[in-house]
């Protein structure tokens, strides 16, 4: 009778999976994300593998992360892509043939994002920074890299500036692309907003940020081409077709439909709708006077870049080198990539050499050509 028992019991449990299968109100696939991914890398130049490193129990039981590397014989400094909220390696694709041409490049998929394993993090803001932090750290004793240029964008600038100050020694350079998490979130928000959006943006602040693409379930993908077709644009130098560019909003629809883990760290990193709990400007002195800084901004994102001045009284010691590129958004690393790219190779070449080190006055006479100032009243912002 036990041997019917559990017979039956595996033909329901097979059963109720093939009927929620077919009720799945989110189409989330693996295979999808997969086939994305590679048909947006399908457009480098440069050979590239993928693999997933596996770090053991960084956060959850067995953890991997998810990445790909171009160029891993140069003898040159390697350098290591986080990338922002949301995203995932894919989205460097506009960046890694220029970097890769002269050095190893790493972008990986930050655990609980992208392709990359999903453990469940802390609620505690500083507990859950520190888990993401960590696993950088056993993704780079895995693959056996002494020192690196470390990039972060937006969200994972935040988590390259924190894994710098906590391991300084394994940064030669430290880039942060239009970083999010840096200043302190402005005492008069709150004052200034009416009751009715204050109530709604309390019960908003509960959710994920992202929480809308996956409640439109099968029309994910199509809210994030209406919402955002300015993302597809972006990279309509290398995905020229309407087909092309479409596979942009399915990756980034299938890096999030899938259960939001990472998407839960940074909410818990968060207050309001873009400031850290915890800002990185409080903490950046802590950072090691030896560890060079570049910060690249978009001159119309919603990013406050006035900070940076902030950086550098607190940082007098240190090299801190602040770039502003002209008619750049939130996507400073896509919407002038010519101009990005060059300002990361320039900071890889100063880890290869810290004797080609230029001066701060030096280097921004000679950038100016490239960067205008940061208050552009007529420009509308972007994100």
């Amino acid at each position: 009778m036990n041997w019917q028992l559990v017979e039956h019991n595996s033909i329901f449990s097979k059963l109720r999976n093939w009927v929620l299968s077919w009720f799945q109100w989110t189409p989330m696939s693996l295979s999808a994300l997969r086939t994305a991914e590679k048909k947006i890398l399908s457009c480098l130049k440069t050979a590239y593998r993928g693999w997933y490193v596996d770090i053991g129990p960084a956060v959850g039981a067995s953890d991997k992360i998810w990445t790909i590397s171009l160029n891993e014989d140069s003898p040159k400094t390697p350098i290591l892509l986080l990338h922002g909220l949301g995203a995932g390696v894919a989205l460097w694709c506009l960046n890694l043939d220029h970097i890769a041409a002269s050095r190893p490049v790493y972008a990986i998929d930050l655990l609980g994002f992208g392709r990359s394993s999903r453990p469940k993090f802390s609620s505690d803001p500083l507990e859950a920074e520190g888990q993401l932090v960590k696993s950088v750290e056993e993704w780079r004793k895995e693959m056996q890299l002494e020192k690196m240029v470390v990039l972060g964008h937006s969200m994972g600038g935040f988590l390259a500036a924190s894994y710098a100050i906590k391991y300084p020694d394994r940064v030669s350079h430290l880039i942060l692309a239009d970083p999010w998490g840096f200043p302190e979130c402005p005492k008069e928000y709150k004052s200034n907003v009416p009751t009715l959006y204050r109530v709604i943006g309390s019960v908003l602040t509960r959710m994920n940020p992202l929480w809308a693409v996956r409640f439109a379930g099968p029309f994910g993908q199509s809210l994030i081409e209406k919402v955002r077709p300015d993302i597809m644009k972006k990279f309509s130098s290398v995905l020229d077709d309407k087909d092309g560019q479409s596979i942009i909003s399915q990756y980034i629809f299938q890096c999030n439909a899938q259960t939001p883990t990472g998407e839960s760290a940074f909410h818990a990193m968060m207050v309001g709708f873009g400031w850290a709990k915890h800002p990185m400007v409080h903490r950046i002195h802590e950072l090691r006077a030896d560890v060079p800084m570049t910060l690249v901004y978009g001159s119309r994102s919603w990013v406050d870049n006035t900070n940076s001045h902030i950086i550098k009284e607190k940082r007098p010691n240190s090299f801190v080198n602040v770039q502003i590129i002209s008619g750049a958004g939130h996507h400073v690393y896509a919407d002038k990539s010519d101009v990005f790219n060059n300002h990361v190779e320039r900071a890889c070449q100063m880890a290869d050499d810290p004797s080609i080190m230029l001066s701060k006055a030096a280097l921004e006479e000679k950038e100016s050509t490239e960067s205008q100032p940061s208050k552009e009243p007529s420009e509308k912002k972007d994100d």
